[in-house]
């Protein structure tokens, strides 16, 4: 009996400490966004007919929302300052991507000897973070060799100075395997943004000119289908411990 008490109490300890790695470090002061049974405190998409739901305890998309307009899932509140915590998981990809470019730290894309730039092929989802309730400004998750993290609306914008589009790209591929969970700790500041995923940071204080002084936090629909057939990488995603700590 004894050493089935102990058993019991070891497996319990053991359980505890597998659900916190399970949620890592949740800044102090958090408040949750996500309750792990519906999507309460989330406006979804009008017409959505089902596709963003919760299932077995997080967040699950198969990228087919049938809304007419904005398919992504937005928080009902607005935020300003803050720090989000978030994990996410890409669940397959179907897609391969033949137009995927080799970034270079600037931001700019690497070019061939006839000035075009050099294009791989790569199994693709993509769906994103956003922030302050515009496409523009995201944390993109995606299977890039730049790795997630990066603001592709910024980066690509050839408006902005060499420097945001050099600060908006990540310093280093941080993403864990296909169909593993990574965790996103995401400041917003005014208008800076850092990234740490996975414990490393990414994005480090990078400025985002004219970006809105507040606005909801986003889950990206991303992706259509033709005959059936995707034609461009969906978002088949999934998110779990999403915490928000107002700044």
């Amino acid at each position: 009996m004894k050493s089935i008490a102990i058993f019991t109490i070891l497996f319990i300890i053991f359980s505890l400490v597998y659900v916190n790695a399970q949620v890592g470090a949740v800044p102090e002061g958090s408040v949750s966004l996500f309750n792990g049974k519906d999507l309460s405190g989330w406006e979804i998409p009008e017409g959505d007919n089902g596709h963003w739901k919760v299932l077995e305890g997080v967040i699950d998309y198969d990228a087919e929302s049938e809304s007419q307009s904005d398919k992504s899932l937005w928080s009902k509140k607005i935020y300003k300052n803050f720090e989000l915590y978030v994990d996410w998981r890409i669940k397959e990809t179907p897609w391969k991507n033949p137009g995927v470019p080799l970034v270079l730290p600037s931001g700019l894309h690497k070019l061939d000897e006839n000035g075009k730039p050099i294009n791989m092929v790569v199994p693709d989802s993509d769906s994103g973070i956003l922030l302050r309730g515009v496409g523009k400004c995201q944390a993109n998750i995606w299977c890039w060799p730049i790795g997630s993290g990066e603001v592709y609306g910024y980066r690509m914008d050839e408006n902005m100075p060499p420097e945001v589009r050099r600060g908006v790209t990540p310093l280093v591929n941080a993403d864990k395997n296909i169909g593993e969970w990574n965790t996103f700790i995401i400041t917003m500041i005014d208008d800076r943004m850092s990234v740490e995923l996975n414990g490393i940071q990414v994005i480090e204080n990078a400025l985002l000119p004219d970006i809105p002084l507040e606005g909801p936090v986003g889950l990206q629909h991303h992706g259509s289908k033709r005959d059936g057939e995707w034609i461009s990488p969906p978002s088949l995603v999934q998110f779990r411990n999403i915490y928000v700590k107002e700044l």
